[in-house]
């Protein structure tokens, strides 16, 4: 009976997501990535005929990781609320939440990881990572569109615009953090993030009441 490789594709993938994040994807060489999974380089080429090849395979799983991640805390947030304005207070919450459990600085984003050495990278597997940052765009655009007609905001805003600064607010963070070695640097922006929103989109005057 053949032997199951996943245990072993899985190493790589976690020995190389740890290197590039720790110190880059030029410096995350092969026999690096060999050593830190403990893995014979016939095994490496076994899995990922190239770097390349790791890379993308990288980036794909990381950016399905982020998609669940997204569906999974916008059902959580929706089932809190049936207001627009509170949904989104509650999902910007539960990230806030989440980040606030941190006891070491978070390792970084993978995406940011890639487009800071894009020269690496093939055109397909850059795209993964556009994709992903539009899909943010898209699915919180039209939640603060929405948000927007029953809210009205205080100053004129851009949907779009304002669903990217959570991903600004993140990749920030994330350098803060790493910087300074404060693992609450994140939370601590998202809630700036979080209130912004909602001396944003004000309560209205019969809600309030």
């Amino acid at each position: 009976m053949p032997r199951d490789g996943t245990a072993t594709r899985t190493a790589i993938l976690d020995a190389a997501e740890a290197l590039i994040l720790e110190s880059g994807f030029s410096a995350a060489s092969v026999d690096r990535v060999i050593a830190a999974a403990g893995i014979t380089k016939g095994s490496f080429f076994y899995h990922f005929d190239s770097k390349a090849a790791l890379a993308r395979a990288l980036i794909d799983r990381f950016a399905a990781l982020d998609h669940e991640k997204l569906d999974e805390t916008l059902r959580r947030a929706d089932a809190l609320s049936d207001d627009p304005r509170q949904r989104m207070l509650a999902f910007v919450g539960l990230l806030q939440e989440e980040m606030a459990e941190l006891t070491e600085p978070y390792p970084g984003c993978l995406f940011a990881s890639y487009c800071a050495e894009a020269g690496l990278f093939d055109e397909a597997t850059l795209q993964v990572v556009r994709d992903s940052m539009i899909l943010w765009r898209e699915r919180l655009g039209t939640r603060f569109a929405n948000i927007a007609r029953r809210h009205p905001p205080s100053i004129a805003v851009d949907p779009a615009s304002l669903a990217d600064m959570i991903t600004v607010v993140y990749e920030g963070a994330f350098i803060l953090s790493r910087t300074l070695r404060e693992p609450q640097a994140v939370a601590r922006q998202l809630a700036h993030y979080r209130n912004y929103l909602e001396l944003l989109f004000p309560l209205d005057a019969q809600i309030r009441g």
